[in-house]
Order: structure tokens, then C-alpha cells, then sequence
């Protein structure tokens, strides 16, 4: 078949199921309105928008807000779209952190969704006869999934503050389970690269890997378990993923993964109960708060340490003296910032159930000139560098012994949302690694999370690590969806998948939007670096890297950092919806009304 009549199957094919969806076809979608499988990665307009990495979930979402349901609504409803064509990346098997703003009150809010750990597991629980157990073993297993936190978010975010209830927030993402969507290539290649671990599952092989192999792209994915698992949650709320047959189908396939008979992959059970899925709870936040170049940022407070990581290396920025700084030491004071707000991520924060996580100082202003006087804009500082000393403010430039990074996983997803009334959502969920710990629940067709993977598996803090693994204990995050308010009212709500790099991503697109001027297509294009206070910063190959090596920073190549998604609120109240043009396949932003 030629090219030019191969790209019309596809569209006719994207056609029909769009059709069946009850949505837009490609050959008939309009500016900043989605079709099936099209993806616009930027769009303007008005009644509210929708940015995350997928079209199907991009739609879904814009019929809630045409609909008349609000900016929560059309959240969740995206949500649930991306557990079904985004399936390893996110989905009711794990967790995650939502971030409200509410306009009518003037208001952020927060919802901790983060997965918890079994009340068995204890400080060693990733340890055997005095060893780490090799990561890769705790990735695929039972012990690294987390009680799902994810069916709960949505509830809690629904009841609070939505207009709709579950049944009606799951009805399109259901919809698009049982007809099926169009795979793209980079579906093909995340099930290609899980390929080795899904054809060792009974449950996982047999959805994604039909005849032994990746789903061919321009084919149509249907996940009719996953459906009629929404239709569960639909009768009865989130209660039934925590108790009942469902709780129990978790807990069995934990306990005793569905591992293929003559398989050679030694899989650990895992410690879950009937009773730690009863007893989980999401948790509302006050959300973390700084000012940056008049701005209000808010994000999200631990077991995250998004929210404090970015607004410590902001008020860090802030804090340097000598400026204004051209674009070279911008990106220097970055990277610099970076490094020394992760040395403090690191030494400090962890669940605050669990740890006196030093909140108010690790954002606050005092910190910030203790760190800042640290950069020298003639010379990289040596990394990794030591942690500071919060509320020590008579020492300048206090540090103390130096820690190590621990855990992080690279797979998550990130949507935003606005409604014709302000009201914004940034919210960030995640299974954790792509494809979480590779196992399907049989018959339900989800997968779980390895979560409890970013617990420290021993301590990187020199007796002091936040981080280690706890009975109920919720592991650190890096996940950062960040609201930032101008005057009290909503200027950008952006947010990334990456892992520990999601910090980073979202950082870079503050400094390139607020500090060099950047319009916010351009911000979330442009090529990224990343320092974690790693002895090498790591950055994709587009990245400028000649005038900061001449600084003293290393490099080493990373052919994708992030997948953000943004909404701007522009000058003449018209909204800007934006989400990546090529990376991760690139992403789908659209808008109830473009111009």
C-alpha cells in the first residue's frame, strides 16, 4: 500500500471510531477542538480548555466543559480517557496529586493521592540478607505495589468541587474502553519495550500483547475488562475498588502474581491487604506558597516534594544578587539552584505523617539567601553539594553532610484544565515506571503501580533519610503540578511527567516563560537540562551547552526530559492551552470555543 493511501486508511479508520465515540473525526475537527487520534499541540480560545498527552482524553474532557460541567469535571474525565489509551503511564492502579484553584473563593486547594504501603512493611523491607535487592527485581513484584490512591482522588475532587458525580465524570472514558482508540506509535513502543516483562503475566500478555505482539499502529485498542471495571466504580463509587471482589482481585494478584507456568522471572509477593485498602484515605494539603518576580506559585505540599523543590530553587533565583542576567547566567543560576534546592529535597522532606519535614523553612526566604550566596556566576559549584541548614539564619552559606538521591520513577502524566467561569486544575498521576510493576489485575484490565519503589531502599542520608519505607507510610514524590497566580487571580497552570525531572521540567518552564521571556509554546519546546546535584547535569541534544561548560558544568545526552502540558490565561481573558509538539509523541490541547 502506497504512503498517501495508507495515511487515508488511517484517518477513515480514526474517522470511525471517533464517530462511534460520539466525537469529532479528524477530517471534520475544527481549531482547538480534537479529534480522534489528532493531536494540536497548541490552541486559543475561550469556555474553558483542555491540555494533556492524548486526543481521545483531550476531547473527552472538552465535551464536559461544552456539557456545562466545570474545570473538575472535565479533570477526572480526562483522567479516566488517559487510563485507558495511556495505560502505562497512569490508571486507577495508582496514584497521584491534584491541585485546584477555585474562583469563586479565590482559593488553591490540594488533594495527596499518593499510593500508601502495606501496614507490614517495615524500614528493611527491601533489603535481604543485608543487601538492596537489585532494583529491576523490586520493579516487576508484588512488594513494590502501593494501596492505589487514584479512585479516591476522583471522588474526593468530584464531591468537593465538581458538578457531576463518578458515574457521569467515567462515561466518555468508559465509552472509549469498550470501541476501542487508534494506537500511534509511541503506544507501540512503550508495549514494545515491556514487551519482556508483560509476556511473563497471564493477565498482562493476554490485553497487551494479542497474538504475541504489540498492537499494530492504526489499529484499534479495545479494553472491555477495563470497561466493565468502570461500570463498577460507576455503581458504586470508589468504595469498590477498596473492598469487595475488586479489593480482593488486587490483593490476590499481589499475593500471588499471575506469573506464566515455565517462566523464569523470579517475582516477589507483596505484603497488600484486604485491610490497607479499607483503611486508605486521601489527604487534603495546604498547598506550598512563594513569591516569585511579583507572582503568587503555589504547588504541591509532602509526601510531594514538587511544590517545595520548585519554591525553594524560585526563591533562590530570586535571592541572587547581580542581576539582571543574560541567558547564560540564567541557565547557570538554574542549574545551580536546582542542585542545591535537590540537596534539601533529599536530606528533608518525606511523608509528614511520618517525618518533621521543615516546610515553612525549606520555602522561605532566609533558606533561600543561605543558598544563593553559594552560586558563583564565574564557576560551577562541585556536585553533588551538601544539604543547608533550614532555620539556621545567622550562618551564612550553612551546609552539612552530604546525601545521596534515591529513587524516582520516569513514568507519569500530566493534564490541565480551565472552565468558562476560572476555575483551574493541574493535576499529576502516575503507576510509576512505564507499564508500573508490569502486572494486570485479571479480568479488570488495569494495571498496577510499583510506587513504593521511590521509597530509599536503605539510607542515602547518613541516618537521617526521610524517605525509608514505613507501615502505611506514603513515599516521597516528585510530581509537581504547579498553579501560579498573578493578583489573585489565575496567570499559568502547568505540570510534567519525568520523574525526579519533573522538578526540573517544571522549573525550566517557569525561568524560560517568567525570566527570559519566552511566550509558553516556545517555554515547553525549548530544549531542557536537567541537574538533580548529579556530578553531570543531563540534557537533550538540542540543549545550548558551550557557554556553561565554560562555566565548569558537564553534560551528558538525554533524548527526552518531560511531557508538560499547559493552560495560560492571557491579557484579553482568552485562554492558551498548550502541550508538548513532539515529545512523548507529542500532546493535545484544545478549547470549548477557538479563534
Amino acid at each position: 500500500m502506497g504512503s498517501s493511501r495508507r495515511s487515508r486508511s488511517l484517518v477513515a479508520l480514526a474517522a470511525a471510531v471517533a464517530l462511534a465515540l460520539g466525537g469529532v473525526a479528524p477530517a471534520a475537527a475544527r481549531p482547538g477542538h480534537p479529534g480522534n487520534g489528532e493531536k494540536t499541540p497548541v490552541a486559543t480560545g475561550a469556555g474553558g480548555a483542555v491540555s494533556t498527552v492524548d486526543a481521545d482524553a483531550t476531547r473527552v474532557g472538552l465535551d464536559v466543559l461544552r456539557r456545562g460541567g466545570n474545570a473538575v469535571d472535565a479533570a477526572v474525565a480526562a483522567a479516566a480517557t488517559l487510563g485507558v489509551t495511556e495505560p502505562y503511564s497512569s490508571g486507577i492502579g495508582g496514584g497521584g496529586y491534584f491541585v485546584y484553584y477555585d474562583a469563586a473563593r479565590g482559593q488553591v486547594h490540594t488533594i495527596d493521592g499518593r499510593e500508601t504501603a502495606p501496614r507490614a512493611m517495615q524500614s528493611d523491607a527491601f533489603v535481604e540478607e543485608g543487601v538492596p535487592i537489585p532494583f529491576a527485581d523490586a520493579v516487576t513484584s508484588g512488594l513494590s505495589v502501593g494501596v492505589p490512591g487514584t479512585p479516591r482522588t476522583w471522588e474526593t475532587a468530584l464531591d468537593r468541587w465538581g458538578t457531576l458525580d463518578l458515574r457521569s465524570a467515567l462515561r466518555g472514558a468508559t465509552r472509549v474502553a469498550r470501541v476501542g482508540f487508534v494506537v500511534d506509535q509511541t503506544f507501540v513502543d512503550q508495549t514494545a519495550a515491556n514487551s519482556a516483562r508483560f509476556s511473563q503475566f497471564r493477565s498482562s500478555s493476554d490485553l497487551f500483547l494479542p497474538r504475541g505482539a504489540p498492537p499494530a499502529v492504526g489499529s484499534v485498542f479495545r479494553n472491555r475488562d477495563l470497561a466493565a471495571t468502570y461500570d463498577l466504580l460507576a455503581r458504586h463509587g470508589a468504595d469498590a475498588l477498596y473492598s469487595g471482589r475488586l479489593a480482593r482481585d488486587i490483593v490476590r494478584t499481589v499475593q500471588e502474581p499471575p506469573v506464566r507456568r515455565h517462566s523464569t522471572l523470579v517475582v516477589r509477593p507483596g505484603l497488600l491487604e484486604l485491610g490497607d485498602l479499607a483503611a486508605y484515605r486521601t489527604r487534603l494539603r495546604t498547598p506550598t506558597h512563594v513569591s516569585y518576580r511579583g507572582l503568587d506559585v503555589y504547588g504541591m505540599a509532602p509526601s510531594s516534594s514538587g511544590g517545595s523543590t520548585v519554591g525553594e530553587a524560585l526563591n533562590i533565583l530570586e535571592a541572587r544578587t547581580g542581576g539582571p542576567f543574560d541567558t547564560t547566567q540564567t541557565l547557570h543560576g538554574y542549574l545551580e539552584a536546582s542542585a542545591l534546592a535537590f540537596a534539601d529535597r533529599n536530606r528533608y522532606v518525606g511523608d509528614p505523617a511520618f517525618v518533621d519535614v521543615p516546610l515553612a523553612e525549606l520555602t522561605s526566604d532566609e533558606l533561600a539567601a543561605q543558598r544563593a550566596c553559594l552560586i558563583d556566576p564565574t564557576r560551577a559549584l562541585t556536585k553533588p553539594v551538601a544539604p543547608g541548614v533550614p532555620g539556621d539564619d545567622d550562618e551564612a552559606c550553612a551546609t552539612t553532610a552530604v546525601g545521596s538521591q534515591g529513587n524516582d520513577g520516569q513514568s507519569t502524566t500530566h493534564l490541565t484544565t480551565a472552565d468558562r467561569w476560572g476555575n483551574v486544575v493541574a493535576y499529576t498521576l502516575t503507576i510509576e515506571s512505564t507499564g508500573g510493576n508490569g502486572i494486570v489485575v485479571p479480568g479488570r484490565g488495569f494495571l498496577l503501580n510499583n510506587e513504593l519503589t521511590d521509597f530509599s531502599f536503605t539510607d542515602t542520608q547518613g541516618g537521617q533519610d526521610p524517605n525509608l519505607p514505613g507501615p502505611g507510610k506514603r513515599p516521597r514524590s516528585s510530581m509537581a503540578p504547579t498553579m501560579v497566580l498573578a493578583d489573585g487571580s489565575p496567570f499559568l497552570a502547568l505540570g510534567s511527567p519525568g520523574g525526579s525531572t519533573i522538578i526540573t521540567t517544571v522549573l525550566q518552564i517557569l525561568v524560560n516563560r517568567l525570566d527570559l521571556g519566552m511566550d509558553l509554546p516556545d517555554a515547553i519546546a525549548a530544549p531542557r537540562a536537567t541537574q538533580r546535584n548529579t556530578a553531570a547535569v543531563q540534557a537533550e541534544p538540542g540543549f545550548d551547552r558551550t557557554a556553561l561548560q565554560a562555566l565548569g558544568h558537564t553534560f551528558v545526552d538525554n533524548p527526552e526530559i518531560g511531557a508538560a502540558t499547559a493552560i495560560e490565561f492571557l491579557p484579553d481573558g482568552s485562554l492558551l492551552a498548550v502541550a508538548e509538539p513532539t515529545r512523548r509523541g507529542g500532546g493535545s490541547a484544545g478549547v470549548v470555543r477557538g479563534r
